[in-house]
């Protein structure tokens, strides 16, 4: 908090400084270790000071500039609300993304488990329904290992 000190302080509140010195020897006031008296404690014993204008054009200098100030800040934030919210939209597409993902790997899976469902379902009448017309075709090759240990069998 600020720090004033007596003169500083009768100037504000328009106060001689020996009413000043006598509060802070009554113990209404009180000073800090550097001699300063607080404005926060000043304004709990004497109100809020009241500023009255010297002229009327500095009080308007002050406010539009104040005003700027306000309004360079507002800017900024909303500068840092569309960054964020660009980013919340970069991350919502992202996880849109990554859900259509899973959603087709899921169906895949699905889609693979009812197969031999299907396959199961599915009875050969002969085998010419297949095209074999020798039954040496249906044989399973031999190995490279089962021709040496196995030649007949």
């Amino acid at each position: 908090m600020k720090s004033l000190s007596v003169i500083e302080l009768s100037e504000l509140y328009k106060l001689n400084r020996q009413t000043i010195y006598k509060r802070i020897k009554k113990g209404d006031l009180s000073k800090n270790s550097d001699g300063k008296i607080d404005l926060s404690e000043a304004i709990r014993v004497f109100g809020e000071p009241t500023i009255q204008p010297k002229d009327d054009v500095a009080p308007l200098h002050a406010t539009g500039l104040q005003k700027e100030t306000e309004v360079d800040i507002l800017k900024q934030q909303v500068d840092i609300l569309k960054k964020q919210l660009d980013l919340a939209q970069e991350r919502e597409v992202f996880q849109r993304e990554q859900l259509q993902a899973k959603d087709e790997q899921i169906q895949a899976i699905q889609f693979l488990l009812s197969e031999p469902k299907r396959k199961e379902n599915i009875t050969p009448q002969s085998e010419e329904d297949f095209g074999v017309e020798n039954k040496a075709d249906l044989k399973q090759k031999k190995g490279f290992w089962s021709r040496f240990f196995m030649p007949n069998g």
